[in-house]
């Protein structure tokens, strides 16, 4: 995947300047990618450690490693904003006034609160200025992605998304909807295994009800 840091630069001051980052504890983080890999392998070790596990185990003696890839490669790379995703925007030469709907984006995140697995779906939709942009489709999945990539709370996921285009398309007129099922409720607490969630957050002409209509009914 091609990314830009700059745009991701970009993106972020924006989404400080709205209040809607996650929260992080340095603008820049002190720790290369090496060095966030052997500390969370160590941390994780300890932590099977305490909980009873023998890491001497052939089954068990790489895992502190495999998990410190997957949180700094996968699952937690959005965290990172040299990974954003190159945004390829074109001019509105068509003159296309007309919505443009991705839909059934797939979408898997962590709760920030017990780091477990939300699962889902995303529908983005923006309308195009008539002398605006246009966003490459695949672009809108990938941003949809780099933000799930990250300990989160469904309803800054779908603010920080929606700001990020509304940057990038230069346009408020922008929707964006979640639909995903939580792990800490599904798989702990109160172990409800049917509910979902659905948040949406909608800007400019979308939030005229018959535009609004057009977007939830799409």
């Amino acid at each position: 995947m091609k990314t830009d840091k700059n745009l991701g630069h970009e993106v972020r001051c924006h989404l400080e300047f709205v209040n809607v980052e996650t929260p992080m504890n340095d603008s820049t983080s002190p720790y290369s990618k090496e060095d966030k890999l052997s500390l969370i392998e160590s941390a994780f070790g300890n932590i099977m450690k305490v909980l009873g596990l023998d890491l001497k185990d052939d089954s068990l003696m790489d895992t502190p490693k495999r998990v410190a890839e997957m949180y700094v490669n996968e699952m937690f790379s959005g965290l990172d904003y040299s990974n954003f995703p190159k945004a390829t925007t074109v001019e509105n030469k068509m003159g296309v006034e007309e919505m443009v709907c991705i839909k059934d984006i797939s979408l898997q995140s962590n709760c920030e609160h017990h780091f477990v697995i939300i699962d889902g779906f995303c529908k983005v939709a923006y309308i195009p200025n008539k002398n605006g942009k246009i966003l490459g489709l695949s672009k809108i999945n990938r941003i949809v992605q780099f933000f799930a990539k990250r300990p989160q709370i469904q309803e800054r996921l779908g603010l920080q998304i929606y700001h990020a285009l509304s940057y990038i398309l230069e346009t408020e007129d922008v929707a964006v909807l979640i639909n995903a099922v939580h792990y800490c409720v599904k798989a702990r607490g109160v172990n409800d295994t049917h509910s979902s969630t659905v948040t949406s957050k909608l800007g400019g002409r979308f939030m005229d009800a018959k535009v609004r209509a057009e977007f939830l009914n799409l």
